[in-house]
């Protein structure tokens, strides 16, 4: 935000983004715009398109022939991130149907495709149940069944998060049986009853603070012209990155980068990235499982 931000309210600062996010990925900006998305009238729509000018001069201009606004020499976002991630997740989003709260914003939606992933069988009642124990601080009694035992336990456990491995969705939990905190797949809760008041701190769940530096580099293995690549495909600085993961999610994010297995075990080609901090990462990996 800029300081010129502090002097308008919100519902203006929500118009001037609008007019940022509509003129960078559509190329224009129109009063058609403003008064279709956002309600204006015309004159109110010519009103904010002249002040953002007025506070921003040649960031976007007056284009006589096509008789709109486009971007100008000086343009840059001020009111809005211009996030390329965030925009192909609302794309993304879009295509499946869900729900984005801007989605009036984009016009143009390309044929998108995408990975099936299997559906999640994910009780409601199971859901509610988890996110009031989290919120009231309440212990949780649950049927579960684990992968490490045949059939279901009953057990109480003390959520406080939830966390998403990519995949599936976490209760991130004190397990009064073992007096660790652990994560409970949601599908894999049966049943759930809420329990009594619990005084369990959450700030006692280390490696859910704790945080994991991943090194990454191109795999040696590679070409210079493919390395090269690689680096820009991950954003990398000076021929390696840096990513900060959780510590209860160190185990999730190696499986998502395929760094869960000795990089020799896969091709070059297949395999782009290697952990620079192998060594470190994995102690603390096996640290966690103690």
């Amino acid at each position: 935000m800029t300081s010129e931000s502090n002097s308008l309210s919100r519902w203006q600062q929500d118009r001037r983004a609008f007019i940022e996010h509509r003129v960078f990925w559509r190329g224009r900006v129109g009063l058609a715009d403003l008064m279709d998305v956002m309600g204006l009238s015309r004159a109110q729509a010519s009103k904010d398109l002249n002040s953002y000018i007025n506070d921003h001069p040649e960031h976007i201009i007056y284009d006589k022939t096509a008789k709109t606004y486009v971007l100008g020499p000086k343009f840059e976002e001020h009111y809005t991130a211009l996030d390329p991630s965030e925009y192909l997740d609302d794309l993304l989003s879009i295509s499946r149907g869900g729900s984005v709260p801007t989605a009036d914003w984009i016009v143009y939606q390309p044929d998108i495709l995408a990975t099936t992933v299997p559906g999640r069988g994910l009780s409601a009642l199971t859901l509610r149940n988890v996110l009031l124990a989290c919120e009231q601080g309440k212990e949780l009694q649950i049927s579960y069944q684990s992968m490490s035992s045949p059939d279901p336990e009953a057990r109480v456990i003390i959520p406080h998060a939830l966390a998403h491995d990519g995949f599936r969705w976490h209760a991130r939990a004190l397990c009064s049986k073992d007096q660790v905190f652990k994560d409970f797949v949601l599908g894999r809760i049966l049943k759930s009853a809420l329990g009594e008041q619990s005084d369990v701190d959450a700030g006692t769940d280390e490696d859910w603070h704790q945080t994991i530096t991943l090194k990454i580099a191109p795999h040696p293995g590679l070409s210079e012209n493919q390395r090269r690549i690689v680096e820009l495909d991950y954003a990398m600085y000076d021929g390696a990155a840096e990513l900060s993961v959780r510590k209860c999610l160190l185990f999730y994010n190696l499986k998502r980068l395929g760094l869960d297995v000795d990089p020799s075990i896969r091709a070059p080609q297949d395999q782009h990235i290697v952990l620079i901090n192998d060594g470190e990462v994995r102690a603390a990996l096996e640290r966690g499982r103690r």
